[in-house]
């Protein structure tokens, strides 16, 4: 009995410990795996053919393309509904009342609402007609598109992307659309879909309780969409099997095939915004701290720290959340940072080039339901112990072994360029080598999902 006892206090302290702790990799107010993806996915899409000498395509609302193909639309989402149940570990089956019907004469919002009920995501998606310049073009401000137009979600500080309105019919760059869409998933379009969310339309869409964070801050509803731990210790899994219940395999899957229904039935536009948008739950598990719980950290060790709190000792388990926070934010940060400065000085840096290489597009398997989970995912989760101690030894001490420093709260004040140019030369260039590995990741397998779509689509 003693034993079974003890068996359980350290079980319930697990489960609670990883609830607590899975979350702190995306602190509040960050919600993507790369601050933006649309700048590296110019860089990546810009000398790959099928994209950089795609013809130009018409804008095309929403509300359009759905009215034209409702009833293919219909048949590709119970598609997706069957793929889903034998594909996704843990999936949640959708209710039958979500499915989407064809409706002709249906009012265009009805349409829309419908289309969103079915894909179960936030129903104040906006999906305006947009475009995120590159960073390296000037934006026409007599075009600007405010922040709240493109998005649902609070405008950030220091906010990074600038937009530019579409007119339905105006002829645009391939480029342009698929770049700009593959950040668009962070504009709320995963917020509150769970039973114990804030709002109405999570509670209907049988995705149960949100798996971990707390559910009344909305950027945390997004994370269990954008992350999958899918490679954690079988301890990790029996202390906290809710840990399953992360379904980027399952918006990945339902975009590229949108994708490719778009293309076939002759709506470029489409193809390209959906091909961006399913990107983007791919680029996000390239990503070392989206793949991996907590990088660097063994389960014992989360597993202690939660005990010790529970015995009124919290102070291990609070530095720990702290310092996982910390390292995502300036790794992320240093990333986009290096990105930002070689587009302004349209400079081929070794992050840019690692970017644009294909030269390991053809080292990774054919694309298969199974590669976001068993390549794209297994590779960032094992860069995560070496990623984590490169930060520890090349970032100021302050921003990442320090837990009484908050990197979300003041992090905005950091140029860590800046600072890392009076560090050890040597030790940056291993950062900067990681850096651009990643990368080389990111745009491989952004280029390969890209083709896998355009290959199921018939396209050359």
């Amino acid at each position: 009995m003693a034993a079974r006892a003890v068996i359980r206090i350290i079980e319930a302290a697990a489960r609670s410990a990883l609830v607590f702790l899975c979350f702190c990799g995306m602190p509040v107010g960050e919600a993507g795996a790369w601050e933006n993806h649309s700048l590296p996915a110019y860089r990546a899409f810009e000398r790959m053919p099928e994209i950089a000498a795609a013809p130009p395509v018409q804008a095309e609302a929403l509300d359009a393309f759905l009215k034209a193909e409702e009833k293919a639309v219909a048949q590709l989402l119970a598609g997706q509904e069957v793929w889903a149940r034998a594909n996704i570990d843990a999936y949640p089956p959708r209710p039958s009342a979500l499915d989407f019907r064809p409706e002709a004469g249906a009012p265009d919002a009805a349409r829309r609402m419908a289309f969103f009920r079915a894909l179960r995501i936030a129903q104040d998606s906006r999906f305006a007609l947009y475009l995120q310049p590159d960073g390296q073009e000037a934006v026409p401000q007599r075009r600007a598109l405010p922040f709240a137009a493109a998005s649902s979600l609070p405008q950030p500080a220091g906010f990074f992307p600038r937009f530019v309105a579409l007119a339905p019919g105006e002829r645009v760059p391939a480029l342009e659309v698929v770049a700009s869409a593959t950040d668009e998933p962070d504009y709320g379009l995963d917020i509150n879909c769970w039973q114990d969310s804030p709002g109405a339309w999570g509670k209907t869409y049988g995705f149960g309780p949100l798996p971990f964070g707390n559910p009344a801050l909305a950027f945390a509803t997004q994370a269990p969409f954008h992350m999958g731990f899918f490679h954690e210790s079988s301890v990790i899994y029996q202390a906290a099997p809710f840990l399953r219940r992360t379904f980027p395999l399952l918006r990945a899957h339902q975009y590229s095939t949108l994708a490719v229904l778009a293309f076939r039935t002759g709506h470029a536009y489409w193809g390209w915004r959906f091909t961006g948008l399913a990107l983007h739950y791919v680029q996000d598990l390239t990503q070392p701290y989206h793949a991996s719980l907590a990088p660097g950290e063994s389960a014992v060790g989360l597993i202690t720290a939660n005990i010790l709190a529970l015995a009124g000792l919290p102070a291990m388990k609070r530095n720990l959340t702290v310092l996982l926070s910390n390292r995502h934010l300036a790794l992320e940060r240093y990333q986009l940072q290096l990105l930002q400065s070689a587009a302004q000085a349209r400079l081929d840096s070794p992050v840019v080039l690692a970017l644009r290489s294909d030269a390991r597009d053809a080292s990774y398997p054919a694309w298969s339901d199974a590669y976001l989970r068993d390549v794209v995912a297994r590779q960032a989760h094992a860069h995560g112990p070496g990623l984590a101690a490169l930060l520890m030894a090349t970032m100021p001490k302050g921003y990442v072994a320090d837990p009484d420093y908050d990197f979300g709260v003041q992090g905005d004040r950091v140029d860590l360029l800046a600072e890392l140019s009076h560090r050890d030369p040597a030790r940056r260039a291993e950062l900067d080598h990681e850096v651009a590995d990643l990368m080389g990741n990111f745009g491989a397998h952004t280029r390969n999902f890209v083709r896998a779509i355009l290959k199921a689509a018939g396209l050359p």
